[in-house]
């Protein structure tokens, strides 16, 4: 098993139980105490858990997490999601493609579509333009920790735009909405939203049952793609797809 993918089991665990013990994780993982202790050192060091005697719990909290270390998380959920998204964007002119690890893993997937993309997500365009997609980048005040542009100009810039389709990411999926910690995301956010005429949700199982401090999108809004069966609750609030 790779370290990534022992990482992702080990948070796949704490976020079914919130604690979870050492000898939990052999027994799940069958791999070493030496191993399990230096994943479980490493994943304290990226601040996504707190090692405890004996143990770890999750660091249950809405504060953003660099990009750069969410890409490395939950990837096969993401790349499911950003696929089952792609399929869904085929026969549209125009998207607008939100800042975002699992918004990232559609990009692969419409190459050579025709498709116009508008975003405001720095770590796209490398891949954007990998593939040969004519792509829009929304300029304003750069935010380094989510690799995104915000602010004013930001928006004003949005606003030129109409879209066939907008695929958003979100921090975090309560029984509200839709949530992000930075007000200043959650207004790109709301104004693409409002800009789109299907609007689709991508979130993995990591997210749900949290809430950060601005909703930016009651679940009304769109259709909710994610990769494993949510609550009963939700199911009466948005439409969902769930990818296999």
């Amino acid at each position: 098993m790779l370290i990534i993918e022992r990482h992702d089991s080990i948070l796949n665990l704490l976020k079914q139980k919130k604690n979870i013990k050492l000898q939990e994780i052999l027994d799940n993982l069958k791999i070493s105490e030496a191993t399990a202790r230096r994943d479980l050192s490493t994943l304290e060091s990226k601040g996504l858990i707190r090692r405890i005697h004996g143990g770890a719990v999750l660091i249950d909290k809405a504060e953003e997490t660099d990009i750069v270390l969410r890409k490395e998380f939950f990837l096969q959920e993401k790349e499911r999601i950003g696929k089952r998204a792609a399929e869904l964007a085929e026969e549209m002119n125009s998207i607008y493609l939100d800042a975002g690890t699992t918004t990232f893993h559609m990009i692969k997937h419409i190459k050579g579509k025709g498709i116009k993309v508008v975003t405001n997500g720095l770590s796209h365009i490398d891949e954007l333009i990998k593939y040969g997609i004519e792509a829009y980048l929304i300029g304003g005040k750069i935010k380094g920790k989510t690799s995104t542009t915000v602010g004013y100009v930001a928006v004003q810039c949005l606003k030129n735009f109409t879209f066939d389709g907008v695929f958003m990411g979100s921090n975090t999926v309560s029984l509200e909405g839709f949530s992000t910690p930075d007000p200043e995301e959650a207004l790109i956010k709301e104004t693409a939203i409002s800009l789109g005429k299907e609007i689709y949700f991508l979130c993995d199982n990591s997210k749900f049952n949290k809430a950060s401090f601005i909703k930016f999108a009651d679940f009304s809004k769109g259709t909710l793609i994610t990769d494993k069966e949510v609550l009963e609750e939700y199911k009466d609030k948005i439409k969902i797809e769930v990818v296999n």
